[in-house]
């Protein structure tokens, strides 16, 4: 978690050191009645290390905004909001070469119960949650299952780490050449005939006589998924479940978008591990991460607004 005893008081400092142990008391009060509630790895859980991979949340695209940090340098971020996101089930399914695959299933968005199919409404009964009207399941390591049933809460992800977010780019249609790939176009003085932006030629002689698959050419652009890696996170609002990250995000405003530990950033932590180098495993200024998940009643136990401050010198001091 982040160093919040470094400058809050002393009644925060108790429940920020003791983040774990509140986590595993949240995550065990609230499993539900749903098919992984029973799993004993679901219903132990433990302390984060390198090797476990935690779920991730479903969150909304809220749109673009600017921060200040305590240095006065503005930042561009974009605000993301959790939407009531709960556990609906843990998968378990074994592969052909005797492997196990663990998966956390996650669904985020209340909808009504008549525009919801039978279906799918067993299945919410079953886990014990209302009608949603996303569902995900995030790759997790079989020590990070989470309860069926728990509330999981913006307080997930600590300001200070690194994360990808996932989601549909906007679609833009079908454009040309100039505007898909970056193509330079033909010249804009005199001796094109109309052509100023055409894509020129194709393709070859008559040998291949055809045009190689994969050529760059006009066609459906956007509209793909697309993942944006190693965003940091500046703030965390537990009271309106919003989280801040730094830079943009895919997506359309609006739109669920996919939020998850950055991958490179933790296979990077791990290799220093192994190499000894235990200060560098996680971020600056991050001292652990709620594990298996976190959830609202840890959100309870932590102040409304977490900032992750800025580790650089300040650009406003002139340099010796």
């Amino acid at each position: 978690m982040l160093r919040l005893w470094a400058h809050r008081p002393h009644h925060l400092q108790i429940c920020a050191r003791h983040i774990h142990s509140t986590v595993s008391a949240a995550a065990a009060s609230s499993s539900g009645t749903g098919t992984g509630a029973s799993e004993p790895e679901a219903s132990a859980p433990g302390k984060w290390s390198p090797e476990s991979i935690r779920t991730g949340l479903i969150a909304r695209k809220r749109g673009m905004a600017s921060l200040w940090n305590d240095q006065g340098v503005k930042i561009p971020v974009t605000v993301l909001q959790v939407e009531n996101c709960q556990v609906t089930g843990n998968v378990r399914t074994v592969r052909r070469d005797h492997s196990v695959y663990h998966a956390v299933q996650v669904a985020a968005s209340d909808k009504p119960e008549r525009t919801t199919t039978k279906q799918m409404l067993g299945h919410f009964k079953k886990a014990g949650v209302p009608p949603k009207r996303i569902v995900r399941e995030f790759p997790v390591t079989p020590d990070a299952l989470v309860p069926v049933g728990t509330t999981l809460s913006a307080i997930h992800f600590v300001p200070g780490q690194y994360v990808d977010v996932i989601a549909n780019g906007i679609g833009k249609g079908f454009q040309g050449g100039m505007k898909r790939w970056g193509f330079h176009g033909l010249a804009a003085s005199h001796g094109v005939s109309i052509s100023h932006r055409s894509s020129g030629s194709t393709g070859q002689h008559q040998d291949p006589g055809r045009i190689f698959p994969g050529k760059k050419m006009a066609g459906r652009m956007g509209g793909k998924r697309i993942t944006t890696q190693n965003l940091p996170v500046l703030r965390v609002d537990t009271n309106l479940n919003l989280i801040f990250v730094k830079g943009a995000v895919p997506g359309v405003d609006d739109a669920h978008v996919l939020i998850r530990d950055a991958k490179k950033i933790m296979a990077q932590g791990k290799h220093n591990q192994a190499k000894g180098l235990y200060e560098k495993i996680l971020p600056k200024g991050v001292d652990d991460l709620p594990f298996p998940a976190g959830t609202t009643e840890l959100a309870k136990t932590l102040p409304t607004i977490i900032e992750a401050p800025a580790y650089r010198t300040s650009p406003f001091i002139p340099r010796e």
